[in-house]
């Protein structure tokens, strides 16, 4: 009786959000599906490098110095409500560069928020292990109990912390939203700074523009920063997305060395074309585009 209690509102969410999506899908782009045409040498990465890797959306796998971090993880072909075995929701449209079996074990997995294509169950349960620490943002902790990691931290913005292993971790609060379901009001949304073995990263998560980025390199360099670029259209969409010219000037802000785009040509979000987000980025960088350190899904950034 309690399962049927719990999967009936989900049932009647996932055939609302349907039919809300099916009418706002009228106006969204249609991409042929593909699959990447880079594919990553994941054996040219050993433990005396500095790696990062674009799987698509915003999972990025970074190889550092051996430990293996991956962000926001979304493997599935389908993102939305689980309804036992079926999925009401988006599909995507380009196939994620490498598989989970390819990825083999990981050590750290950086969520920024619940939304589900970022914090994907079917991809989870994948890849948690007893071994795997798993940050989350506030409020989402809960959504991870039934996996299996022996050490799941939630940390709220400006929280600092370092894992045995050696990585500091420092979230940065951003411009977004954290609800998974309309009730889940108290969940909350990061951006993060990392930091191993001299070498630092800021992860945005999902954000509209914010000053939260600034100077964040005035101390100490960061040498890669990965900022989301699509999904800001129409201009509503903007309160929760930057348009690709404001993370271009919040990437500035920064002070970071170099920009590694996301949160495009994956799953059809928005209006824009699925191509315009990193062309509009190109065009705002301008003369200093060759600080744009990816294009395609597949290719890896060496430090």
């Amino acid at each position: 009786m309690r399962l049927r209690n719990l999967l009936v509102p989900s049932a009647v969410l996932a055939s609302v959000g349907t039919f809300l999506y099916t009418r706002l899908k009228r106006r969204l782009p249609r991409p042929a599906f593909k699959v990447p045409t880079v594919k990553p040498d994941l054996a040219s990465f050993d433990e005396t490098m500095v790696s990062a890797t674009w799987v698509g959306h915003s999972t990025v796998l970074i190889h550092w110095y051996g430990l293996k971090i991956l962000t926001d993880p979304v493997f599935s072909k389908r993102i939305g409500v689980h309804v036992g075995p079926v999925t009401f929701g988006m599909k995507r449209h380009t196939a994620p560069a490498l598989s989970i079996e390819e990825i083999g074990h990981v050590d750290v997995i950086l969520l920024s928020h619940a939304h589900m294509d970022h914090f994907d169950h079917k991809s989870l349960k994948r890849l948690i292990t007893r071994d795997t620490v798993v940050i989350s943002a506030p409020g989402t902790s809960k959504l991870l109990r039934k996996y299996p990691s022996l050490q799941t931290l939630e940390m709220h913005p400006h929280d600092k912390l370092t894992l045995a292993n050696g990585l500091h971790v420092q979230a940065i609060p951003v411009a977004h939203w954290g609800n998974r379901f309309p009730w889940d009001k108290h969940m909350g949304y990061n951006g993060y700074v990392l930091k191993y073995k001299g070498v630092r990263m800021l992860f945005a998560g999902d954000t509209a523009f914010t000053e939260s980025f600034n100077g964040l390199a005035n101390k100490e360099p960061i040498d890669l920063a990965f900022f989301p670029i699509g999904a800001y259209q129409p201009e509503s969409f903007e309160e929760a997305h930057c348009t690709p010219e404001q993370a271009w000037t919040m990437f500035k802000q920064s002070g970071a060395k170099r920009f590694f785009p996301m949160h495009w040509d994956t799953f059809v979000l928005s209006y824009e074309p699925v191509e315009e987000p990193y062309e509009r980025l190109v065009a705002a960088a301008k003369l200093e585009r060759d600080q744009i350190v990816i294009k395609s899904h597949g290719e890896s950034i060496r430090l």
